[in-house]
């Protein structure tokens, strides 16, 4: 894309691409976005897994009291000792599972995603929406404002 298919000079905040970078680089680096915010979904997801599994474990030992109150102590017995408070995976609870991904995997790629964009792009973000939003609105039609006013 050439500079002057950028859009509107007046459209600030979305010509971000620094000068001398390529359409071959703001598209790898908006892939590697796209990538990064896929992790970010999955973050999102293993939080959510960790907080519903931490509520069915809640759960099932007031079921586990509930049962004990209507006279069955033999079923609360089991699933107290089966289930309550059973590793998730082997040896670990999710909130494991969730610190784990976040000092590990999530953090490095946090990391090298910065450093590319650091390198290439000036540590500018979305350069790759910003130039698809340009291409994409309709100059003066509501709801196409290149930014909010």
């Amino acid at each position: 894309m050439s500079e002057d298919d950028r859009g509107n000079p007046g459209e600030r905040g979305l010509d971000r691409r620094p000068d001398g970078v390529d359409d071959a680089t703001v598209e790898a680096v908006g892939k590697l976005s796209e990538a990064f915010e896929t992790i970010e979904e999955v973050r999102g997801r293993l939080y959510g897994l960790h907080r519903l599994t931490g509520s069915a474990d809640l759960a099932l030992g007031e079921a586990c009291d509930l049962l004990r109150k209507a006279g069955h102590g033999d079923l609360a017995d089991r699933l107290e000792t089966e289930l309550v408070g059973r590793n998730f995976i082997q040896g670990r609870w999710t909130f494991q599972l969730v610190e784990e991904f976040d000092d590990g995997y999530y953090a490095d790629f946090q990391r090298l995603e910065k450093v590319v964009r650091d390198e290439l792009m000036d540590g500018r973000r979305h350069v790759c929406e910003a130039e698809m939003k340009s291409d994409r609105r309709t100059d003066g039609r509501a709801g196409h404002a290149a930014t909010p006013d």
